[in-house]
């Protein structure tokens, strides 16, 4: 409740802020508004005319960038009309996915995105890499930038830059379309650089074998008497367990029926428990001592796992984490330590110091780079896809002298996405109240 208060306070703040500085034109020269949306500006751009001077890098850059987005705009089309056949024809019941908070990729509002430093850092770097090859582009083809600057709704969410109009307009063809093109060649790459790093450092990340509780079997000893996942155990029967085989060692001098008392690191506050040892199930184990009822989390397990991160499969693995720790936590909870402080980072000895903040800025970094270079190659106005595709289909009709259909067909294009996307998001909704 006191975090939602302070939240609700600091957006009050904002507002009337906002709206004094609106009403009363302050600072128009480097503030202005976007709706409710204030955003802090400069037009002081100057550094990006510096790098004009290597026209011809940044041309062959921006024209394999612009085949690359067509081909990323190719694939991601198919994939969504291979996604909606699937729903039609299967009729999936709906899950969080379908949630409409998480239409829109908003920190702390859509269920898959947490608001936390990491998650706003990765958030502005991707807007700033974005609109910087935007920009870079722009002097490089001769469109003069007439300012940049951050937006910032509450808090930064991310940058612009603001190209000259009238030379944007002018500029046609192959000139216009690597302008377009760049902000999602700078976002693809950077993701797969910051997804490389991050896989680079965690071979740095040296396994534990601490006794941190990843789960509780239910209706076992250890759920009856209430010991909590994500808690380390210190103690068994007055006895110091430091690892997992000083656990085993203990517990394999009772039997079913005997009583263990445990002492956890509960987020840093020790708790004891009282269980009553019982059988071990069919399946789980064939120990004649007592059964805890605990699963650990396995480092060792991890280790492997991270170490497989390095292949095209374990790029898409990472793209999928923010969706699959929380849809299936039995598979995917462990890989949390990525994605948010999680008590399992004490399973881990590290290199240096705030390691696993390291990990999950370049997490998110990569994760936001990536979902949003694919996402605006999407052949869809007003993202650079569409306009990329506005340019091309221009071009082919000019020549045709069909230059006057052009309109029509990229939006016939952007509205068939824009009903391909919603269709996915809500037609298992319709399914399961009936009404499709």
């Amino acid at each position: 409740m006191d975090l939602l208060l302070l939240a609700l306070g600091i957006v009050l703040i904002y507002t009337v802020l906002a709206y004094y500085i609106h009403t009363r034109k302050l600072w128009e020269n480097h503030i202005t508004f976007y709706g409710p949306i204030m955003a802090i500006k400069t037009d002081r751009v100057g550094f990006f005319d510096g790098f004009a001077r290597y026209r011809t890098f940044f041309r062959i850059y921006g024209t394999i960038g612009v085949v690359m987005v067509v081909v990323v705009s190719v694939l991601m089309t198919l994939l969504l009309v291979n996604a909606l056949q699937y729903t039609i024809v299967e009729k999936p019941q709906p899950t969080a996915v379908n949630n409409l908070n998480n239409f829109l990729g908003i920190p702390g509002v859509n269920d898959f995105i947490p608001l936390t430093i990491a998650v706003l850092i990765g958030l502005i770097i991707t807007m700033v890499v974005h609109e910087f090859g935007h920009a870079i582009l722009c002097r490089v083809e001769g469109i003069r930038v007439k300012s940049m600057g951050l937006l910032v709704p509450v808090i930064p969410i991310g940058a612009f830059v603001e190209p000259d109009e009238e030379d944007q307009e002018r500029s046609k063809g192959w000139p216009k379309m690597r302008m377009f093109g760049a902000g999602i060649t700078n976002n693809i790459l950077a993701g797969v650089i910051c997804f490389g790093l991050l896989i680079f450092l965690l071979g740095f990340a040296v396994p534990l074998s601490i006794p941190f509780v990843n789960g509780v079997y239910v209706d076992s000893p250890a759920y009856t008497a209430g010991v909590p996942p994500n808690s380390i155990i210190t103690e068994v029967n007055g006895v110091s367990v430091p690892t997992t085989d000083d656990v085993a060692r203990v517990l394999g001098r009772t039997k079913p029926g005997d009583t263990a008392t445990v002492v956890v690191d509960n987020g840093g506050t020790p708790e004891t428990y009282t269980l009553t040892l019982a059988a071990w199930p069919a399946g789980v184990g064939n120990s004649t001592s007592g059964f805890m009822g605990v699963s650990y989390y396995d480092t060792a397990y991890m280790k492997q796992v991270f170490n497989s991160l390095a292949s095209p499969l374990g790029f898409f693995i990472l793209l999928a984490l923010p969706f699959g720790v929380i849809l299936y936590p039995g598979t995917y909870g462990s890989f949390m330590v990525l994605i948010n402080d999680t008590a399992s980072s004490a399973m881990w000895s590290v290199p240096f110091p705030h390691f696993w903040l390291v990990i999950q800025i370049l997490f998110w970094c990569g994760w936001w780079n990536l979902a949003v270079g694919t996402f605006n190659a999407l052949p869809l106005v007003p993202l650079d896809g569409g306009y990329i595709m506005k340019e091309g289909v221009d071009r082919i009709l000019d020549r045709k002298g069909l230059i006057q259909y052009s309109g029509y067909v990229v939006a016939a294009v952007s509205y068939a996405m824009v009903a391909v996307i919603i269709a996915i998001f809500i037609l298992p909704k319709l399914f399961q109240m009936g009404l499709v």
